[in-house]
C-alpha cells in the first residue's frame, strides 16, 4: 500500500533477553528521528477480539486499562469507537498475516510465544496482537496446558506507547524497554512521561530542561511560562543532566548515501563465533527488522536512514571476558 511506505513498526517479543550496555547517560527513552507525533491529544480506537482464552468483556476492560495507564502521566484521552465509526487507533488480532512476507513495516507472527504484538507510530496508529497467544487478565504464567497465557494489559500498555510514538527505552524497567514481558514492572516509569513530554511539547529546541538547570524557573518566571508549558512540570520535574555518550575506541567513520546497505564484520579472525554481542548507541541488538537490519553470525547489515543513524559496537566476549571490541559511526547523507 502506497500510503504506508513511511510508517515504522516495533514489536515484542515473549523470550527476548537482554543486557544494557553500561553508558554514561540519564535520559533512557528514545524517540523516532522524525519525532513522528499525533497533533492532537483526544484520540478514538476500534477495537476488534481474539479468539482465544480471553471473552470480549475483559478484552475490552483490558484495553481500557491500558489506555488509562497513559492518559493518567499524559495529556492524552482515548475513547472507543463502534465498528462504523472512523478511529485514530485500530486495533485487532490477524490469524493469518501473511503480508508480512512482501511488506517490511510488519513483523511476522509466528504461532504461540515469540511475536507478540507489534504496532505502529503516528500518524498510522495501529496495533496487531497474535491470535495464536492465549491472552489473559493477570501475570504471564506458564499454565497446566503447557502453553504461555500472557498479560493483556502489560504488552497492550507497551505497544501504546509505540502508538504515541515512544521507541524501546534503555531503562530496564521500563514497560517500553524491549523485553517489557519480562520486567514485571506494572507502572510506566517517569523517564517514559519525559519521553512524551519531549515529544508533545512546545520545547520543540529542548531548551527548558537547560532553562530549568539554570535556575530560570525562579529567576526568569515570565520567559519559561512564555516558551515553556506547565504542563511539563520543566520547573518541578526538571530533565535530568543527559552526560555525553562516549564514542568507543577504534571507531570507524561511515558517511554514506541514503539506501546504501553496509556490511560490518566482527572478529573475523577469531575462530569462535560464540560470545559475540552487537549494541547500537549503547542499546542490545537481538533481532533482524527486515529491510532495517540484518543480524547473522558475526555480522551485521545495515540500511542507511534515518533510522540506523548511530554507532554499531560489537563485542567479543569469552565468559565475563572482553577479549575486544570493534565500532563503527554511520551518518547518512540526504
Amino acid at each position: 500500500e502506497e500510503a504506508h511506505t513511511t510508517v515504522l513498526l516495533i514489536g515484542i517479543h515473549k523470550e527476548a533477553r537482554s543486557q544494557v550496555l553500561h553508558l554514561s547517560r540519564n535520559k533512557r527513552y528514545t524517540l523516532t528521528p522524525e519525532q513522528l507525533k499525533w497533533d492532537k491529544y483526544k484520540l478514538t480506537y476500534l477495537l476488534s477480539f481474539p479468539t482465544n482464552l480471553i471473552n470480549s468483556s475483559d478484552t475490552r476492560r483490558g484495553i481500557a486499562k491500558a489506555f488509562r495507564m497513559w492518559s493518567d502521566v499524559s495529556p492524552f484521552s482515548f475513547r472507543e469507537v463502534q465498528a462504523d465509526q472512523e478511529a485514530d487507533i485500530k486495533i485487532f488480532y490477524p490469524v493469518n498475516h501473511t503480508d508480512c512476507l512482501q511488506s517490511y513495516l510488519h513483523h511476522c507472527f509466528d504461532g504461540i510465544t515469540g511475536e507478540l504484538a507489534h504496532a505502529f507510530f503516528p500518524p498510522t496508529g495501529e496495533i496487531h496482537f497474535d491470535d495464536h497467544e492465549y491472552w489473559i487478565l493477570g501475570n504471564m504464567r506458564f499454565s497446566w496446558k503447557k502453553v504461555w497465557l500472557t498479560d493483556l494489559v502489560h504488552v497492550a500498555t507497551h505497544e501504546i506507547g509505540h502508538v504515541l510514538g515512544l521507541m524501546h527505552s534503555m531503562a530496564p524497567k521500563a514497560i517500553m524497554h524491549l523485553n517489557a514481558t519480562l520486567t514485571g514492572r506494572k507502572l510506566i516509569t517517569q523517564d517514559e512521561v519525559w519521553g512524551l513530554q519531549r515529544l508533545y511539547c512546545l520545547d520543540r529546541l529542548f531548551i527548558c530542561p537547560a532553562w530549568a538547570r539554570k535556575g530560570y524557573c525562579d529567576s526568569k518566571r515570565n520567559l519559561m511560562k512564555k516558551h515553556c508549558p506547565s504542563s511539563c512540570d520543566f520547573c518541578y520535574f526538571p530533565f535530568p543532566t543527559v552526560a555525553p555518550t562516549p564514542t568507543p575506541p577504534r571507531t570507524k567513520h561511515k558517511l554514506v548515501v541514503e539506501g546504501k546497505k553496509l556490511t560490518f564484520r566482527c572478529g573475523k579472525k577469531i575462530a569462535s563465533k560464540k560470545g559475540k554481542v552487537w549494541y547500537k548507541d549503547g542499546e542490545l541488538l537481538e533481532y533482524s527488522h527486515p529491510n532495517y537490519i540484518s543480524l547473522k553470525d558475526d555480522q551485521i547489515t545495515i540500511v542507511a536512514n534515518a533510522i540506523n543513524e548511530g554507532t554499531y559496537t560489537c563485542i567479543v566476549k569469552k565468559k565475563d571476558k572482553v577479549l575486544t571490541n570493534y565500532s563503527w559511526r554511520v551518518r547518512v547523507r540526504f
